[in-house]
């Protein structure tokens, strides 16, 4: 089946999940004395229940269906669908409430039945989930405090939610809708033990370990990292993996890094990481020998995946990490394949694998046009930001057919994209990799 058969599945399987909980509100007899908004309501919370239960399948990390999306985009979208589902679930009790005011002493925690505090306590958890991720850097979590939040409040909500539902108990009170809700009930399951069990202890069996950290410009650390016991595995240049260091695989955060290294290389990997956060601050500071696990590879943000006549790279910052894998494994392999680098920095010291790339430029067909914001004295080369005209100057006759590969911050790659269409590079042909996974 090609990708793209294989997404409209996957699309198509997504979406007929979220709607089977309608069963649940629409067939069989209604309770009498229930207008039609109690009903609109009712389904309204089945839908965004459902989709809860499916927040946990798109950060599963099932390697066949995100294939034909990718890994970052799967995340974003698991992002952005979190607001859609929380909005259904708040409609459930709004619109109880415009049909029947007196419904609100539903809400008072004392006298309340406890199918309502159930009900209750999984929405307030629904937006402890929202504030404290829209709002993680303000209100100062560590991304593995927020990380262990997310995950407690995410299974919450949705056990707290089924509860509720059970003891309310006419939405499930033939044998037929039973069945299908401890279906349902057991896949959520299913999925908790699979991410937080069956997962790491796969890893436990295939450890690896820090070999080497090697310092670079720019606060860039590089760390080296060798199997145990095991061949380790074959990746793509451009994708990445998740790694856990000096942990138990069964810790609750991993964090996601581009391999570095080159594809053809043996079963070492390297990952090159900007010391811009808690985790990654402390990596200049690992020592070999730290026992580590890696879960990968993933993304489709790769040459293999999208062959062209020549390849056009623009990196920002670290973004030049997956590049410099890309590039070292068309050395490696003697591809002649016309490349531009475009590599963005603010200053020269800012710049991590400068002087290796110039190396490259001795064994394959590559243009670097080195652009910084705040250039040394007597620099001759492009300065500012990377913008059309400045891609326009040094962009090769037919750069159309050319493969795009951009990797950056956010807004980098947001004006890449609309540049680009700008000159006239089709859609398919410009490829982004977007590491905001909170």
């Amino acid at each position: 089946m090609s990708l793209a058969a294989r997404g409209v599945f996957w699309t198509g399987t997504y979406v007929a999940v979220a709607v089977v909980p309608l069963v649940f509100a629409l067939l069989g007899d209604s309770p009498p004395g229930r207008g039609f908004l109690i009903d609109f309501s009712v389904a309204l919370g089945f839908v965004g229940l459902s989709m809860m239960g499916l927040q946990f399948a798109l950060v599963a990390r099932f390697q066949s269906a995100n294939a034909p999306f990718g890994e970052d985009a799967v995340v974003q979208f698991h992002r952005q669908i979190s607001y859609v589902a929380t909005l259904f679930i708040l409609a459930h009790p709004a619109l109880l409430l415009i049909q029947d005011i007196s419904l609100i002493a539903l809400f008072n925690p004392v006298t309340a039945p406890w199918r309502a505090r159930f009900a209750v306590i999984s929405t307030v958890c629904v937006l402890a989930i929202m504030l404290t991720s829209v709002w993680r850097r303000q209100f100062r979590l560590r991304y593995e405090v927020w990380h262990g939040l997310h995950l407690l409040l995410s299974i919450a909500s949705v056990l707290f939610a089924l509860t509720h539902i059970e003891l309310v108990g006419y939405y499930v009170d033939t044998p037929w809708k039973q069945v299908l809700w401890v279906v349902m009930t057991a896949a959520f399951a299913s999925l908790i033990v699979w991410v937080r069990l069956v997962r790491p202890l796969r890893r436990l069996r295939r450890p690896w370990e820090v070999e080497s950290v090697t310092a670079g410009r720019g606060a860039t650390t590089t760390i080296t990292l060798r199997p145990i016991g095991h061949e380790g595995f074959r990746f793509e240049p451009g994708q990445f993996g998740w790694i856990t260091v000096g942990r138990s695989p069964f810790a609750l955060t991993q964090h996601p890094f581009s391999f570095s290294s080159s594809a053809e290389a043996d079963g070492r990997v390297q990952m090159s990481i900007k010391a811009i956060g808690d985790f990654t601050n402390s990596v200049a500071g690992l020592r070999p020998g730290t026992r580590a696990y890696v879960d990968g590879p993933y993304g489709v943000f790769t040459p293999d995946r999208n062959e062209g006549p020549g390849f056009v790279l623009i990196a920002g910052g670290i973004g030049i990490g997956p590049m410099m894998s890309m590039l070292r494994t068309f050395a490696d392999r003697d591809d002649q394949r016309p490349c531009r680098l475009f590599y963005a920095g603010r200053t020269l010291e800012d710049t991590p694998f400068l002087e290796e790339i110039q190396q490259l430029q001795q064994r394959l067909n590559l243009t670097l046009v080195h652009v910084l914001e705040d250039p040394p004295q007597g620099w001759t080369g492009e300065r500012g930001r990377i913008d059309q005209a400045l891609l326009h100057r040094h962009l090769p006759e037919r750069y159309a057919r050319m493969q795009f590969f951009i990797c950056g911050p956010p807004p980098m790659l947001d004006a890449m994209e609309s540049t680009l269409a700008e000159l006239g590079v089709p859609a398919a042909h410009i490829h982004t990799e977007r590491f905001v996974f909170v």
